[in-house]
C-alpha cells in the first residue's frame, strides 16, 4: 500500500543517484546526513550502479541497481523512448507501481518532466503539468513562482490551473492561509499586458483565490505577493536571470573584499552578515523544484546541487506525500469548479 493510504507505513523515497553534476558523491552525502537524523517516517530507495554506492551509504538505506544514465544534454522524448532502464525511468516506474512515494533527483529536467506525463500521468482535470520554485523576497516568507520552465506556450485557462495549485502548495508546504496571488505582467493596471496575460486576468479576478491582480517584475522579491503566476518561458528566464545575479554579486564582493588590507578587514567583519545573506539566496535552501499536476511527487533539484540541496530536496518530497498534496490539488479543482473544463 502507499503511504499517502496508510500512515502506519513508512513513506519511501526513491533518489536518482545518478544525475547532477555532483552525482553521486553529494547523494551519498546527503543520505549520510538524514540517516543520522535517524529516517523517523521515511525511507529511501537510491536508483544506481550499485558498484559505485555499495559500501558508501549506511545499510539502511536500499540500493535498486542501474548503470543507465540520461545525460544532460539529451533530448528528453528520446530518452523516454529508448531509454527505459535509466535511474529517471526505473524512479518514475517505481513510482507508478506503488512502490515508492515520490522521486528526487538533480538530473535532466526534462527528462523528469516527460517521464512524470507520461508514465504517471496527469491528476484528474489539470492540463498541463507546471514547475514551481520559491524565490527569496525582503519577508520572512518566500515567494512561489511558477510556472519556471514546463510550458513555454501556456493558455490563459493553463495559468489560472497554475494559480490554484500554486495557492494550494504554498498553503499545505508553508502553513500560509488563504496565500496571496498575482499575475506577472508588464503593469499593475488591468489592461496592462498581451493577450494572454489581460484574458488570464479576468479568469484570476473571478476567481475564488486570494487575487491581488497583477504585479511587475520588480515586485517580485519584495515578499507582498505568495504565488506568482507565469508563462514558462517568463518564469525560466527570471529563473535563471535570478540565478546568474546571485553569482555576480559574490563575485565581485569577493573581489572588492580581495582589493585591498582594508578591504579585507572590513570583509572579516562582514562576513557572518554575507554568509546570511548568500544563504537565504541560495537555491539549496529550498529543497528543490515540484512538478504539480501529475499523479505522484517528482522533485527537482538544480544540476549543481550539493548534499544539502539534496537533502532539502528528500524532506520537501516527504512533506508533499504527509501533506497529500495531489488528493488537496483535486479537491481545490473541484471547489473552483474546473474538475471537468476540457
Amino acid at each position: 500500500p502507499s503511504a499517502q493510504n496508510d500512515s502506519s507505513v513508512k513513506m519511501r523515497i526513491a533518489i536518482d543517484a545518478m544525475g547532477g553534476d555532483n552525482a553521486p558523491y553529494s547523494v551519498i552525502d546527503a543520505c549520510v546526513e538524514l540517516s543520522k537524523q535517524g529516517l523517523p517516517d521515511f525511507s529511501i530507495t537510491l536508483i544506481g550502479d550499485k558498484k559505485v554506492l555499495d559500501g558508501k551509504v549506511p545499510s539502511c538505506i536500499e540500493i535498486c541497481h542501474t548503470e543507465e544514465i540520461i545525460e544532460m544534454h539529451e533530448h528528453p522524448i528520446e530518452a523516454f523512448r529508448k531509454k527505459k532502464n535509466s535511474s529517471i525511468a526505473i524512479g518514475t516506474k517505481l513510482q507508478k507501481e506503488k512502490k515508492v512515494d515520490a522521486l528526487v533527483g538533480a538530473g535532466n529536467t526534462g527528462a523528469y518532466i516527460v517521464f512524470a506525463t507520461f508514465t504517471l500521468g496527469r491528476l484528474q482535470a489539470v492540463k498541463r503539468p507546471v514547475l514551481a520554485t520559491f524565490f527569496p523576497t525582503r519577508k520572512e516568507h518566500p515567494a512561489l513562482v511558477l510556472d519556471v520552465g514546463a510550458n513555454a506556450n501556456s493558455k490563459p485557462f493553463h495559468l489560472y490551473q497554475f494559480g490554484v495549485m500554486g495557492s494550494l502548495y504554498v498553503e499545505k508546504i508553508k502553513n500560509k492561509r488563504n496565500p496571496s496571488v498575482g499575475l506577472l505582467s508588464m503593469g499593475e493596471e488591468d489592461i496592462k499586458g498581451n493577450s494572454l496575460t489581460i484574458e488570464t486576468f479576468g479568469l484570476l479576478k473571478a476567481s475564488k483565490l486570494n487575487f491581488i491582480g497583477n504585479i511587475e517584475g520588480h515586485q517580485i522579491l519584495e515578499g507582498d505577493c505568495d504565488v506568482i503566476v507565469c508563462d514558462g518561458s517568463v518564469g525560466n528566464a527570471i529563473l535563471k536571470f535570478g540565478e546568474s545575479i546571485v553569482e555576480i554579486i559574490q563575485s565581485a564582493i569577493e573581489q572588492s573584499i580581495n582589493s585591498s588590507i582594508r578591504a579585507k578587514l572590513g570583509g572579516a567583519l562582514l562576513l557572518p552578515s554575507l554568509k546570511s545573506f548568500f544563504s537565504n539566496m541560495s537555491y539549496d535552501e529550498y529543497g528543490g523544484v515540484p512538478l504539480l499536476g501529475v499523479n505522484g511527487v517528482t522533485i527537482m533539484c538544480h544540476g549543481r546541487s550539493n548534499a544539502k540541496a539534496i537533502k532539502n530536496a528528500v524532506l520537501t518530497a516527504v512533506k508533499c506525500v504527509k501533506e497529500d498534496v495531489n488528493t488537496h490539488i483535486e479537491q481545490e479543482f473541484s471547489k473552483h469548479g474546473i474538475e471537468n473544463v476540457v
